[in-house]
């Protein structure tokens, strides 16, 4: 975007108060493009058509009894007014190669039925919204997630701010490394939480641990950038506040990957509005955020306002780590 905006003023003449206007053609373009790329080329039931939804549950369960060697399957047709599937790859997709092993036909049948999708009621979905694990996620997401939309929305001014000498193109690129490594930071967060998963016998308290690691050690990263402060006034080089924010962004970034890595466990019959929650929970952090820098000596202190965040990322992630990662007696998603 700064190389657009520099652009469109040194080559196409236009002033800047019209070039920052236009120069946001750009994202208008990648999002519509996005949009269309969706509604033509993703299929909305991967699995079949919805009006064979249940057929998915019996096929893979006769599949798991063929497996096992025997004719008479003994299960009951999934009740479809209670077990709706906007998403199928949710209802036991996969189970008999491998979750199937060692179920009896009534456990497997309970295990898919239980991961179907469920039509979203509303006193089902209060109860979901208020449940401990997915108030773990939201508070955690809004730490992550949230704690990035707002870092980013400051990061050139506090680059310019401690370093007078750059010019706003300069600090910008400087400040769109933070945003660029999501490309490789929040991915890893993920597969991380899904190789600790995997090598540690499937414990989902692994992937838990990792979410409230990344929380941590990014809360304390922002207390050591607040607290350090380098600018140009202390001697220190601009290399040493980019590098101490890149080592942030790798921990903060990735909670976001590892959040979601834990998500599809919990509460997998309404997976969509555990995901939809914790995703607001993101824009409800980098609301929360955005007023600490607003309000840390009229918006001019930044490196406060990076410390105090830094104390809410860990004061927020070890008031939920005591939160089991599935709700007790819940079926499917382990």
């Amino acid at each position: 975007m700064p190389a657009v905006f520099d652009s469109l003023v040194s080559r196409q003449g236009l002033s800047p108060s019209t070039a920052w206007r236009v120069t946001f053609v750009v994202p208008l373009v990648c999002l519509v493009a996005c949009a269309l790329g969706m509604a033509l080329l993703c299929p909305d039931a991967p699995l079949g058509r919805w009006s064979e939804r249940d057929e998915r549950i019996r096929e893979n369960l006769r599949a798991l009894q063929m497996r096992e060697g025997s004719t008479d399957t003994g299960l009951a047709t999934p009740n479809t007014e209670t077990y709706a599937s906007s998403d199928e790859e949710k209802a036991g997709a996969k189970m008999p190669a491998d979750a199937g092993a060692g179920l009896s036909h009534q456990q497997a049948l309970d295990i898919a039925q239980g991961e179907v999708v469920m039509k979203p009621l509303l006193k089902d979905s209060l109860a979901i919204l208020l449940s401990p694990q997915t108030i773990f996620h939201v508070v955690t997401y809004a730490c992550s997630f949230g704690g990035e939309l707002a870092i980013n929305s400051v990061l050139s001014s506090y680059y310019k701010h401690n370093y007078p000498h750059l010019t706003q193109t300069t600090a910008s690129n400087c400040a769109a490394i933070f945003g660029f490594l999501n490309v490789i930071t929040r991915p890893l967060g993920g597969v991380v939480a899904d190789v600790l998963y995997r090598r540690g016998g499937r414990n989902l308290w692994l992937k838990k641990a990792w979410i409230t690691a990344c929380g941590l050690l990014g809360g304390g990263l922002l207390i050591v950038i607040g607290r350090v402060n380098p600018s140009e006034g202390s001697g220190m080089p601009l290399g040493a506040l980019v590098g101490l924010v890149t080592v942030m962004a790798i921990f903060v970034e990735a909670g976001n990957g590892a959040n979601f890595a834990l998500v599809p466990h919990v509460h997998p019959a309404a997976n969509g509005v555990v995901s939809g929650v914790t995703g607001a929970g993101g824009n409800l952090g980098g609301v929360i955020f955005a007023i600490v820098f607003r309000f840390m000596d009229h918006g001019k202190s930044y490196a406060k306002a990076l410390w105090v965040i830094g104390v809410m990322h860990i004061a927020l992630n070890l008031a939920v780590c005591w939160i089991a990662p599935v709700p007790k007696g819940q079926v499917g998603g382990r």
